[in-house]
């Protein structure tokens, strides 16, 4: 290459290369769950949710009621033969793995265990500073066909039954085709047991 060539290279601007923009480094469920087993999470309440570790707000005694309220009603009309999961982990289709407060699973919990439960008759949820986050889970819920999904809002005093879950939502559709809101005074039972409905009070603090 010739002396002047050589010049004219270095003299010409630089080709335009994009830039790389900085992206949130997302979490697998098996190095959560290994952060989990090295104690990262002790006194902790976290969830996985699309790749994020969230940490959840403690619970308030209005919180926990619900959550007992919610427990002992969905025993009385389920049964037996199923398992009640309050507030542990569900394994949802995303790689997500939140912890709803109660999630109501066919089966014993002596069945193999082969991980957490990958579809669950009804999913529960008790919300007050989480009601956001709450009501976002309804996507990952209804993408791993969880048939129903509730939500006791604590801060309106009422239940949000969300149902019909939708194969391919767009982001601006609900991934539930039916949602539904029962004030105190409404009567709801689960599309699984409708013969043994609750007063949605009955599920208030």
């Amino acid at each position: 290459m010739a002396f002047g060539e050589a010049m004219t290279q270095l003299l010409e601007p630089p080709k335009h290369v994009a830039p790389v923009e900085p992206v949130d480094r997302r979490w697998t469920r098996e190095e959560y769950y290994r952060l989990a087993n090295e104690g990262f999470f002790t006194g902790q309440r976290v969830e996985l949710i699309e790749g994020r570790i969230i940490e959840m707000p403690g619970q308030g005694l209005p919180h926990t009621q619900a959550v007992e309220l919610v427990d002992n009603y969905a025993r009385d009309a389920f049964g037996k033969g199923y398992r009640y999961r309050v507030q542990m982990p569900f394994r949802a289709a995303d790689g997500s793995d939140p912890e709803p407060d109660l999630a109501v699973v066919a089966g014993s919990p002596r069945d193999p265990a082969d991980g957490h439960p990958t579809f669950a008759t009804l999913i529960v949820e008790v919300s007050d500073t989480s009601l956001r986050h709450d009501r976002r889970k309804a996507k990952l819920y209804a993408a791993s066909n969880v048939p129903e999904y509730w939500i006791v809002n604590l801060l309106d005093g009422v239940l949000e039954v969300y149902r019909e879950p939708v194969a391919s939502p767009s982001d601006t559709t609900s991934p539930y085709a039916s949602v539904r809101f029962f004030n105190r005074d409404d009567i709801i039972a689960p599309l699984s047991v409708p013969a043994l409905p609750i007063k949605v009070a009955d599920l208030l603090p």
